[in-house]
């Protein structure tokens, strides 16, 4: 009987989980050629995230996207939402970019200048200045909460949670005015968004940083699981040689090593790696291209004698093919990207040009529908409209309206306004024609309207002139 339970233990399903335990991860420092690029890059976006908003420029923040105004500041530039085809061209040039970017050099933006990448190098830097490199940790981490542990620990958390709140007020400085900002900090008049937008932000920061960090690349990241539809076999990818590196063995003194390949397996790869993979073991789309391999790789390279490039940035086919640097490069320029990088560049000038040569003035032109149309004491046929002037450059402007399409047509009042500088102007123009000007009903006129002393800002609008 007990024979027989036994057996149908044995038989019985076992459970699968779909769900991987995460382990944490202790990603070793290493220096080297690489890592000082991703040191400058990670300097360089944070200069210019946490400076910007400082900078001033006629005597305001030079880049302010003022949601309350409606208006967003770019240095010298002023948009309104009328302009939200530009926001459409900066997203079509940022995505050819980054196809660009992807198809010559894989992942390059993601070890080197996203923001979870950058916020996570700068977490570890807190981190590894605080606890002590990764035996460090490792160690803390294993031993039992005590009077040392809980002050090291409060202080990287502490340290972490102001760079996360710095961040969060940083973002809030670029929609709202940073002097205003500060102001409201210090007199505890901060508003509900405000608050909500600085511990979200920051909130989210100090989460995805400092804890989850190689999870956001892995999961929750949509570029790594379509990236590989922008890769081809001539896409520069980080790549191990096993053909060089096989068979991997440590080389002992005085063992014959003739028979092994250049990797002496000794795990350093899979070490410093910040999402925890073995390169060794081929391209992942976890691997997030910031070369912590390729300079730790080479450093062991240099200690046992061997030459570098075990691991090194390649292609598919230089692998297969055994293409030298001067092939690769050859290789990287087709037709693909000679595509990309036209489309990118005429999308460039394109928007450049009409940036350009854009009149800072917008018009709108409303009929009055209370009075379609409306008889004259002098008998003319009267018809009102509402003009919106849009003055979107920084200088008060005086504008002159004239207008045509009937005969007789003319503006009966002022025909000129003063507009106040990057503001919205509302006024009523009343005109007024013949009633044999014109067929009955509805005739097109326009609106010409110029700025006194610049006939280059100048806007035509259409409109239409009721006959009863």
């Amino acid at each position: 009987m007990n024979q027989a339970a036994d057996q149908k233990k044995q038989e019985a399903p076992t459970a699968v989980s779909f769900y991987e335990k995460r382990k944490k991860i202790y990603a070793k420092r290493v220096r080297g050629f690489f890592d000082n690029w991703r040191i400058a890059l990670v300097l360089l976006t944070q200069i210019v995230f946490y400076g910007t908003p400082w900078l001033q420029w006629n005597d305001r923040q030079a880049i302010l996207f003022h949601l309350v105004e409606r208006k967003f500041y770019i240095f010298g530039l002023v948009f309104w939402p009328q302009d939200v085809i530009y926001l459409a061209i900066l997203l079509i040039i940022s995505a050819y970019a980054l196809f660009l970017v992807t198809a010559v050099a894989g992942r390059l933006f993601c070890g080197y200048a996203c923001p979870q990448t950058v916020y996570t190098q700068l977490f570890m830097w807190i981190e590894n200045w605080v606890e002590g490199d990764r035996n460090a940790r490792l160690k803390m981490d294993k031993a039992p909460m005590d009077a040392r542990k809980l002050r090291i620990k409060s202080t990287k958390f502490a340290l972490w949670g102001l760079l996360s709140l710095w961040t969060g007020f940083t973002l809030v400085g670029y929609f709202t005015p940073m002097s205003e900002l500060i102001n409201n900090v210090l007199t505890n008049n901060l508003g509900p968004w405000e608050m909500l937008w600085i511990f979200l932000y920051g909130g989210f920061t100090f989460l995805f940083a400092g804890f989850m960090r190689e999870q956001v690349c892995k999961y929750m990241c949509p570029y790594a699981r379509f990236q590989s539809v922008m890769f081809d076999p001539d896409t520069l990818i980080i790549t191990y040689d096993p053909d060089r590196g096989e068979p991997r063995g440590l080389r002992k003194k005085g063992a014959d090593t003739s028979k092994l390949g250049d990797c002496v397996d000794c795990g350093q790869c899979v070490v410093v790696c910040p999402t925890g993979i073995d390169i060794r073991n081929g391209l992942q789309y976890e691997c997030i291209g910031c070369a912590a391999c390729i300079d730790v790789c080479d450093q062991v390279m240099d200690k046992v004698g061997l030459p570098r490039g075990l691991v090194r940035y390649s292609t598919e086919n230089a692998m297969q093919q055994k293409l030298d640097h001067k092939s690769i490069m050859s290789h990287i320029i087709r037709p693909r990207i000679l595509l990309y990088t036209a489309i990118l560049i005429l999308i460039s000038i394109i928007a450049g040009y009409f940036l350009v040569h854009r009149i800072p003035l917008k018009v709108d032109i409303i009929r009055d529908r209370s009075t379609l149309a409306r008889e004259a004491d002098d008998g003319s046929i009267e018809n009102v409209f509402m003009l919106q002037i849009m003055n979107t450059s920084e200088s008060p402007q005086h504008y002159k309206l004239t207008v045509e399409g009937l005969e007789g047509l003319k503006i009966v009042g002022d025909d000129s306004v003063d507009a106040k500088a990057a503001g919205l102007t509302s006024f009523n123009v009343v005109l007024a024609a013949p009633p044999e000007s014109g067929k009955r009903g509805s005739n097109p006129i326009h609106f010409t309207i110029t700025a006194e002393g610049n006939s280059d800002i100048t806007l035509r609008e259409k409109a239409s002139f009721l006959l009863p």
